[in-house]
């Protein structure tokens, strides 16, 4: 049994300057509730792993707006001024990696593996700093595992193990994030007893969950 908390007492371990994964694309699959919770909490000088910038006054783009955020690390932010205008004057550190790659990197961390090839930037700035391997006679960019301090992710359902079912895009990062991250929190539509969700079903295994918050219903 894992510990349901309200969204306020799930993100109070987090500290400012902590790392922090937010599961989603755009709106979709994003835990607005634990958001929400990290902003009343204060928090700030985050280092935010995220699928995107956001859009306005919603979700992630929240916590840029109100400049919680000094590293962002993304694969694009071009839908919330808010994140380019920061980026600009120098008020919050932007990473922008290719969104597979991004992926690829997380999943890394989570399955405990040195770091993925990959052809992508290959003759581009991405392949700045960083390197590069040769297999076959093609050259690929040595990419390393990247993982978090937290992981806020969003489930439809979950059981009180932290077994859940993650629906259709929703799987977009929340998989990948849950299993690189040291502390995962998820937000979940509907929390069942043990045994009542599909093993089936349960696409994201209740091993990598530390805590369950069950989400506020949609006005």
């Amino acid at each position: 049994m894992k510990k349901i908390l309200t969204s306020d007492d799930a993100v109070s371990q987090v500290k400012d300057g902590d790392s922090v994964m937010l599961g989603g694309f755009m709106c979709c699959g994003q835990p607005l509730g634990l958001v929400d919770a990290l902003i009343r909490k204060n928090a700030s000088k985050l280092v935010l792993i995220s699928n995107d910038g956001g859009l306005p006054g919603t979700g992630v783009a929240k916590l840029i707006e109100q400049k919680r955020v000094a590293h962002l690390i993304a694969s694009h932010i071009g839908l919330n001024p808010a994140a380019g205008q920061q980026m600009h004057s120098g008020e919050m550190k932007v990473e922008l990696v290719p969104q597979g790659t991004l992926a690829e990197k997380i999943r890394c961390a989570g399955a405990g593996l040195g770091g993925v090839l990959t052809p992508t930037g290959i003759g581009t700035e991405v392949e700045n700093g960083k390197q590069k391997i040769a297999v076959e006679g093609k050259d690929y960019l040595l990419e390393t595992p990247l993982s978090a301090d937290f992981a806020l992710i969003k489930a439809d359902v979950c059981d009180k193990f932290g077994n859940c079912f993650i629906a259709k895009a929703q799987k977009n990062f929340n998989i990948v994030m849950a299993m690189a991250a040291r502390h995962t929190i998820v937000e979940a539509a509907e929390v069942v007893e043990i045994g009542q969700l599909d093993p089936d079903k349960a696409n994201l295994p209740g091993v990598f969950v530390h805590a369950i918050v069950k989400a506020e219903a949609k006005k």
